[in-house]
């Protein structure tokens, strides 16, 4: 491995870029977000490791931003290497939770374990007088309302489109009015990120906490690192830091003439840089509770409200959002610091992830907000969806939502121009003998031959919309559950000469959830003989893929395998009567 690379990032991190001398193209387990460990192998070398988190992947490239502010000295020298860290301390912070958790006697903490685990009613105090928000729907008011009205506990469900994200900033910007700072949590730093940018778009002062290589480019001007480097005291804390430095490299350099008069320079040396390392570290701490106290808002992951800048910190309201995709132990670390609840999500969507199959049966894929819904049943239901024409809604409404949901007037008939004006198709390949393949190394599924229907079909769109002046070009995403046809759908696309450059989004539904397209086509994959769907058996899933478009839905999949599940039978029988039901056969020619 060699580096390519190297540099500082805006909060003043190390970072460098990597890249493979041997083994090109082979498979590896990198991922952005991964910890690794960077180490030099060369005998005798001081430090020789140091830890980070990776940025980016491209094939035998990556960069790597290291969790400190200094580069290494033996980066020159060869035999460089990088492995995968395990990340305990998200463990370790979720045990340690939950161990507060348990041992509260008395106390909010009781209190909020008491009513949200059920043995005690949750309290609201009527308002005086409610807000009526002009730009909100009178669902997202009430949902404003329950969060403002609510002593201990509020839970807002949010199913898709539906705009739950703002009713959210708008809470927030309310709650602000009346408290010094609002904690806003959620499990990814994909979720979090998106709330600090609209909230600092509402105009609301936020502080993002976290490690600056997981916080999107776009949003580092809002972490704690960068508001302390950015500020006029940060240069006088650097110039402290240097000094106290080069004292300490004075001090090393007494080595050999080492009589009495040169051990008590050297001791003075050392006291002088400890001195000044103290008072640069107090002069920071200071500046970072300067920042922390100016904020309306603080931003960071569930695990992340374990930061030590927060241990002293109490707050009025946490917001934990994606409530409905958050381990319920990490849930418990941001409330241990607040005395009210506002849990947002949809338990209709994406669930936790979690791998073992023992901690599953125990319950440890039950999230809090799910547990509180069996239990409660109240929630204020947001029911105006914008995002998707009424038809792709319907399936999920009747399936999910007990048809308690609406399309807002604007959305609810919009669809492409003719002829692909249709919002919904199921393209069959039944009969086709387009068989599902297993990558050997993966164990994940693809389907090559689906793919090239589902790009005929995308032929045909592209073609209708060049032929059509003046028509504006429809934002496109193909998806699928299994990760290898999302592999194979992206070189496919990038090897094609009338589908490279363009602007398509390829992804799996998990890596998608919370975004949206005109189009969307969904690539079920499963084709067999003995029926078997593995995780599409997943509806929550489903529902996600199924409401990621705004105008049209292509759904390509194996009826006879996929129809022997009441769910998709069901699915099959309402693309038969609201949308358009199309066979494999039609789009064979071109492929």
């Amino acid at each position: 491995m060699q580096v390519t690379q190297q540099g500082y990032t805006l909060g003043e991190r190390a970072f460098l870029t990597v890249e493979r001398t041997s083994q090109l193209g082979t498979e590896h387990q990198f991922r952005s977000g991964k910890v690794v460990r960077l180490f030099s192998q060369v005998a005798g070398v001081r430090n020789p490791e140091r830890i980070g988190v990776v940025y980016w992947v491209d094939k035998d490239r990556m960069r790597i931003v290291l969790n400190a502010r200094d580069l290494p000295d033996w980066l020159g020298l060869r035999q460089l290497a990088v492995d995968l860290q395990f990340d305990e301390r998200t463990y370790l912070e979720m045990e340690k939770a939950l161990e507060q958790v348990m041992k509260a006697g008395q106390g909010r903490l009781a209190e909020l374990r008491a009513v949200l685990l059920g043995s005690r009613e949750p309290v609201f105090r009527p308002l005086i007088d409610p807000p009526i928000i002009p730009e909100l729907n009178p669902s997202q008011n009430e949902a404003i309302q329950t969060i403002l009205s609510a002593e201990d506990v509020a839970i807002i469900h949010g199913p898709p489109g539906t705009g739950k994200t703002t009713t959210l900033v708008y809470g927030i910007r309310e709650l602000c009015q009346t408290e010094a700072c609002v904690l806003v949590t959620a499990p990814s730093n994909t979720a979090v990120d998106l709330l600090t940018e609209r909230l600092a778009d509402a105009g609301l002062r936020v502080v993002r906490l976290g490690n600056i290589s997981r916080v999107d480019e776009n949003l580092i001007r809002h972490t704690l690192e960068v508001q302390v480097a950015e500020h006029p005291d940060a240069k006088h804390i650097k110039k402290v830091k240097m000094q106290a430095a080069e004292l300490r490299k004075q001090a090393h350099r007494f080595k050999r003439r080492f009589d009495h008069e040169a051990r008590d320079q050297r001791r003075s040396l050392k006291e002088e840089a400890n001195e000044l390392s103290a008072w640069a570290n107090q002069l920071e701490d200071r500046l970072v509770e300067q920042i922390l106290d100016g904020a309306q808002v603080i931003t960071c992951t569930l695990v992340g409200a374990a930061h030590p800048v927060l241990e002293k910190r109490k707050f009025r309201t946490v917001v934990v959002d994606e409530a409905a995709q958050a381990l319920e132990p990490a849930t418990w670390i941001p409330i241990l610091r607040a005395s009210r609840v506002v849990l947002t999500g949809d338990p209709f969507q994406l669930p936790p992830t979690v791998k073992s199959r023992i901690a599953q049966k125990g319950g440890f894929n039950i999230t809090l907000m799910e547990k509180w819904l069996e239990r409660e049943g109240t929630a204020s239901l947001l029911r105006t969806q914008y995002r998707m024409n009424a038809i792709i809604m319907g399936f999920s409404n009747q399936q999910f939502y007990g048809n308690a949901l609406e399309a807002a007037p604007q959305v609810k008939n919009w669809c492409l121009p003719e002829p692909h004006h249709q919002p919904l198709i199921f393209i069959d390949t039944a009969g086709t003998g387009f068989e599902e393949k297993m990558h050997a190394a993966y164990q994940s599924r693809y389907n090559p031959e689906e793919y090239m229907i589902l790009r005929e079909h995308l032929y045909q769109l592209l073609d209708a919309v060049a032929s059509e002046e003046g028509t504006e070009s429809p934002s496109i995403a193909l998806i699928s559950p299994y990760r290898e046809q999302v592999v194979h759908m992206t070189e496919a696309v990038r090897e094609d000469p009338r589908l490279m450059g363009m602007p398509l989004t390829i992804n799996t539904i998990d890596g998608f959830q919370g975004q949206e397209r005109d189009v969307v086509y969904l690539s079920l994959v499963r084709s067999n003989g003995k029926t078997e769907i593995g995780f599409l058996q997943d509806f929550r899933r489903m529902n996600v893929a199924m409401t990621r478009a705004r105008k049209q839905l292509v759904v390509v999949g194996d009826s006879a395998t996929i129809g022997a599940t009441p769910f998709y039978q069901q699915f099959l029988e309402y693309c038969e009567l609201h949308g358009a039901y199309r066979t494999a056969w039609e789009y064979m020619h071109g492929s």
